[in-house]
């Protein structure tokens, strides 16, 4: 009998100090790991949640961008971080492509994670430079065909769901061309301005401005229907080219062992955040679908988009880095 009511004391004493936690947290500014450089995508939205969550909870949630090794190294970091709600992480699709892409990683994502919310996501666009002769993906198609090898694709790095959406071009057609791997997606969308490489794909947030300006050409969306920010823009599955569908989904992570409250907590306010109507406005207008994502119900997302870009990566015979 002594050793039960001891159980049910620690068990007491452990879930008030879980909600203890909870309520003084955070006591402290919280650093958030981008693995990207400055500019890209995951950037640029995990900025605009940040900055409102650090005013409603009253602690600075600072950036830190950690990029390299197609996001692999500043997940890691995160990986390894203590879980006591002070590190967290804020990361695109690559957390969950890079296990079947990498011979490789420094994380295992069921042990090393404590999924928070799904932020939102976005479709890939298939841009290009003006300077490039080409208003439609047919007639990009039939230029790469006429001089194979010849020109170059920018990626925002490998392990990005755009990275794998110039390899699944290239495998739906047969097509020869070469690509420059960047940092992040602020880089690689430099380098299509500057006409450098003169063609990518990208997540839709960093090249809105551009293609609203006219700067790049936006081709085709990965999306399953067109998005509202771009309305004049279809679909690859609209132009007859199957099973290109992917997005780039923004997440907030902590490491394992977070106390369940904390991850809570921070559910609950992002959540609140992204569903804010100026901020969806905001979201919308850089393509990116607003979420706030449950956290059971983000495990599971993430648990089968592990599984569908295990399945791609091997259809599409893409080798492992």
């Amino acid at each position: 009998m002594k050793s039960i009511i001891r159980v049910f004391v620690c068990a007491a004493a452990l879930a008030f100090a879980g909600s203890a936690m909870a309520q003084q947290y955070p006591s402290k500014p919280v650093k958030v790991i981008v693995p990207f450089g400055a500019g890209g995508p995951t950037d640029v939205v995990a900025r605009m949640v940040m900055q409102p969550l650090s005013v409603r909870l009253k602690q600075q949630f600072f950036i830190e961008n950690v990029a390299g090794a197609g996001g692999n190294i500043g997940m890691g970091q995160a990986a390894r971080a203590p879980g006591d709600g002070y590190t967290l992480l804020f990361a695109s699709s690559s957390i969950v492509v890079n296990p079947s892409l990498y011979t490789k990683v420094p994380y295992d994502f069921a042990k090393d994670f404590a999924p928070i919310t799904k932020v939102g996501a976005a479709p890939n666009a298939l841009i290009v430079h003006p300077s490039l002769n080409v208003k439609t993906v047919k007639e990009l198609v039939e230029l790469l065909k006429a001089n194979p090898g010849k020109y170059t694709f920018a990626s925002p790095g490998m392990g990005t769901t755009p990275s794998l959406s110039v390899e699944l071009l290239r495998q739906a057609f047969g097509l020869d061309y070469q690509v420059t791997q960047f940092r992040s997606g602020g880089l690689a969308i430099q380098s299509v301005l500057g006409g450098h490489t003169p063609m990518s794909f990208q997540a839709i947030p960093p090249a809105t401005a551009l293609i609203r300006e006219g700067k790049v050409r936006a081709l085709a969306i990965t999306a399953s229907k067109r998005l509202g920010a771009f309305p004049d823009v279809p679909t690859l599955g609209e132009l007859g080219i199957k099973g290109q569908e992917a997005e780039t989904m923004q997440g907030l992570f902590a490491p394992a062992g977070t106390p369940k409250e904390v991850v809570a907590l921070l559910q609950r306010e992002v959540a609140a955040i992204v569903n804010e109507p100026a901020m969806r406005e905001k979201l919308l207008a850089l393509g990116v679908g607003p979420e706030g994502m449950p956290t059971d119900a983000f495990v599971k997302y993430c648990n089968e988009e592990i599984a569908k870009w295990s399945k791609v990566i091997a259809d599409a015979k893409i080798p492992k880095i």
